[in-house]
């Protein structure tokens, strides 16, 4: 009889180790899977937004249609319905002063994400030139975006500039 329980209890601790080591894989597969998820969301939202910053910071007065329409493309709500109120001003305004710049980004970060939205905070340079300075001159640009998850795309909500 000594044997016969000595072979339920290697059996028994046989079956509680596999069930112990299964759940911990599980686990562990689960941990993996959401963290290569979340670095997946927020390379997703840093591509958005630098992406976004170098359409609002590029710009050519010769292309001017194509330039804002790109910064429409990536943009929604309030910050889309501002800028496309204004992109015939904004044509001429540019037209008139001969305007380019050629946007550059240095930095970006994210100050918060959630599962619908983020906040990212871009570093970025400018070269501009227009008639009054033909030359060109470097401008740096300091730029808050919001951004919202919209049929599977991050889009800017809004876009500040900061100090």
């Amino acid at each position: 009889m000594g044997k016969l329980l000595s072979g339920r209890a290697s059996s028994l601790g046989l079956a509680t180790a596999t069930v112990v080591v299964t759940a911990l894989t599980i686990w562990l597969t689960l941990g993996l899977y959401e963290q290569r998820e979340g670095d997946q969301r927020r390379q997703d939202i840093m591509a958005a937004a630098r992406q976004s910053a170098l359409n609002f910071t590029s710009l050519d007065y010769r292309h001017y249609d194509r330039d804002s329409a790109n910064v429409l493309a990536g943009a929604t709500g309030d910050f889309k319905k501002q800028f496309a109120a204004q992109t015939d001003q904004l044509t001429e305004l540019v037209a008139q002063n001969k305007s380019v710049s050629e946007g550059q980004i240095l930095e970006a970060g994210i100050v918060r994400s959630g599962a619908n939205s983020a906040r990212v905070l871009v570093v970025a340079d400018s070269k501009v030139t227009n008639t009054a300075v033909p030359q060109g001159e470097a401008r740096t640009y300091r730029l808050q975006l919001d951004l919202v998850h919209r049929d599977g795309r991050w889009l800017t909500s809004d876009v500040e500039f900061v100090g």
